[in-house]
């Protein structure tokens, strides 16, 4: 039996092929039918290009429906999909383009000669433009070419996705996920949270992280049912179109933003039955205000790149503020120490987890199998967390990770840059509460003898070497970073003594 994931989904939309699938705000709606047609069509330009099953594709596009066809075609000829961020800067592209390897590369139209230079040196045979609506050449070679129907076999184990995420070291890893880990967590998400045809998705999340394309896409596949495909998130537009949708999917600052307008009120949800909020940790008093102003109890969830989700509030049942809910079926958490020892119900230590969607490992990197797995199978997520009677509750991070808008930044990437730089001698990058982001980046440096400190300066410098969710919103000069014993920088001490330094700017 073939276990392409695209199997899996064709078989959920293929009892309405006529219905809409992408509702775009352009007036030009696409059906499953159409779509899987398009996809046909990319998948055969694909192969004639040379891309075989295993080869990666990298993608760094805007969000459109003939992005979403592009990852369909990957998947229908056991192509790896690698998709990028669309902020990331020429610099930062540089290191994707050198570590994926991949065969193709796809940008949009509007970098593609800026890029073409670094194609070329990274040894890329294919690179080509595709634009939003039904622009780059990509798209044109793709109207004339061949429709390729046919599905690739592959096996449970076979990469379908390659995500990038960074870590402590700042050098980004490629996670890989297989048709397997996609497919369970596909199925456990559209079962739990009771996805039918009769669904409206409204779908304002990016295309290229696990959030956006995987969990909220595969749901709405599954199910055949419409998808309100905003260009980003507007709450005009959000509030324009929450009326006629039925779930929606977000991260906190969605949800933040929209109690910032007096004009969110419960007759803007009247059709609703389902708010969904993950990718950063949902605050207690923006879950109970939203449930007076809305009617609605927000569902939080709880995932990663490398896994998924991994826990959900329960769709019928207690949500509570500042939990994650309970495992997803067939996934199991615990709580242990450091030394992997098992902690009892209450007590903080770090989250792991096994199951089906546990990612297979990092692309070209072996040796951190051991860093990141237990003996038993258990991946060791760095969050921290307690259960209690099977409950899960998030306690914090670790590895200084930042979540500032529901994505991820990780501090020693910015400092890598920051101390690139000659007026700067050691940097420390923490992040800080800021009512819109949850948390955004500052940074504390140390300046370098005989240099005068320039915040815009620095922080111009930054620019083009980061992307734009990266960037400091502040830039601080001190004398000196504080150290423990083992000399190793007090993050602790610096969250604590500037946690408030962009509410009084």
């Amino acid at each position: 039996m073939n276990k392409n994931l695209y199997t899996l989904l064709r078989e959920g939309f293929s009892k309405g092929e006529e219905r809409i699938f992408l509702d775009c705000m352009d007036g030009h709606p696409w059906s499953y039918g159409a779509m899987d047609r398009l996809c046909g069509r990319f998948a055969g330009a694909f192969l004639d290009m040379g891309v075989q099953a295993g080869d990666r594709v990298l993608v760094q596009v805007e969000k459109s429906p003939a992005a979403i066809a592009v990852y369909l075609a990957c998947l229908r000829i056991g192509a790896v999909y690698t998709p990028l961020n669309t902020a990331y800067t020429a610099h930062e592209l540089e290191f994707f383009l050198d570590d994926a390897k991949p065969v193709l590369f796809i940008s949009t139209p509007e970098n593609h000669e800026k890029l073409r230079p670094l194609a070329r040196r990274a040894g890329i045979r294919q690179h080509h433009a595709l634009g939003t609506s039904e622009t780059g050449h990509l798209w044109a070679q793709a109207q004339v070419g061949r429709v390729h129907e046919a599905i690739c076999q592959v096996e449970e184990t076979d990469i379908a996705a390659m995500l990038y995420t960074s870590g402590t070291t700042g050098r980004p890893k490629g996670a890989l996920l297989s048709h397997g880990n996609l497919a369970s967590n596909a199925l456990a998400l559209h079962a739990l949270w009771g996805f039918h045809p009769g669904d409206v998705l409204l779908h304002a999340l990016p295309v290229y992280h696990v959030h956006g394309l995987f969990v909220a896409l595969h749901c709405a596949m599954l199910s055949a049912c419409r998808v309100l495909f905003l260009p980003r998130f507007d709450d005009n537009l959000i509030l324009e179109r929450l009326p006629e949708a039925t779930v929606m999917m977000g991260v906190p600052t969605y949800y933040s933003r929209l109690l910032a307008r007096p004009d969110f009120k419960h007759a803007c949800c009247r059709g609703m039955r389902l708010f969904i909020s993950g990718s950063a940790p949902l605050l207690p008093q923006t879950f109970n205000e939203f449930e007076q102003r809305s009617g609605h109890r927000i569902l939080e969830r709880y995932g990663m790149t490398e896994t998924g989700m991994i826990a959900s509030n329960p769709l019928q049942g207690e949500r509570i503020a500042g939990t994650v809910g309970f495992p997803l079926p067939g996934t199991e958490v615990r709580i242990c120490d450091d030394e992997g020892k098992l902690q009892p119900d209450g007590e903080i230590g770090t989250v792991e987890v096994r199951g089906p969607n546990v990612f297979r490992g990092y692309w070209q990197r072996p040796e951190l199998a051991a860093e990141v797995f237990r003996a038993d199978g258990f991946f060791i997520t760095g969050d921290l967390g307690h259960l209690d009677d099977g409950r899960l509750t998030l306690a914090g991070r670790g590895k200084d990770l930042i979540i500032s808008g529901g994505l991820n930044v990780y501090p020693k990437e910015i400092e890598i840059c920051l101390d690139e730089l000659p007026e700067i001698e050691e940097s420390a990058v923490i992040g800080v509460p800021h009512p819109d982001f949850g948390e955004a980046v500052i940074a504390l440096v140390v300046a370098a003898a005989g240099t005068a400190f320039d915040e815009a300066r620095l922080s111009s410098a930054l620019r083009p070497l980061l992307a734009g969710f990266k960037q400091p919103k502040r830039i601080i000069a001190i004398k000196e970073l504080p150290r423990n014993a083992m000399g190793k920088v007090e993050k602790n001490v610096l969250r604590e003594k500037y946690r408030d330094v962009l509410s009084k700017k």
